[in-house]
């Protein structure tokens, strides 16, 4: 029950944050456009397959199976099978995202200064895609809406 709980923290919490903000970013990063498909496809394939992977992992924890060792007694063969089945489904959606990476770069789609509209504030939407060394010549004034 441990493993599952803190895999979920790990993999759904952090990881998929890091996926979060590299998509936010990449434009800006590369200055190139993503397959916003492939994009899509990547999410719910690795959404899939890492809740296939750890949630079963609850139940084998429920069902008293201990951590740490290298084999385990046949009534936990059958979570066990799908928790390997959703491993294999996230390395497909690991291999959908290094495909949207390699189609980014071969397409490239030029990227805009700020993709997100206005309701992107912040100074990086100001700059080109990808930005120029040496941003801003002197500091940029912010003026705030709210106050």
């Amino acid at each position: 029950y441990v493993v599952a709980h803190f895999h979920y923290v790990l993999s759904l919490g952090a990881v998929f944050a890091i996926f979060a903000g590299f998509y936010y970013w990449f434009e800006k990063m590369f200055g190139v456009k993503y397959n916003e498909f492939l994009g899509a496809a990547h999410f719910w394939i690795m959404f899939v397959g890492v809740n296939l992977v750890f949630f079963p992992q609850h139940f084998l924890g429920l069902q008293g199976m201990p951590r740490r060792y290298i084999d385990y007694s046949d009534g936990y063969a059958y979570w066990n099978y799908v928790s390997s089945v959703g491993y294999v489904i996230t390395i497909v959606g690991v291999l959908v995202f290094l495909i949207m990476l390699i189609e980014a770069a071969i397409r490239r789609r030029p990227g805009v200064a700020n993709p997100w509209g206005e309701g992107a504030t912040t100074l990086e939407w100001t700059l080109s895609s990808p930005p120029p060394h040496h941003q801003f010549n002197e500091l940029p004034v912010v003026k705030s809406d709210e106050h």
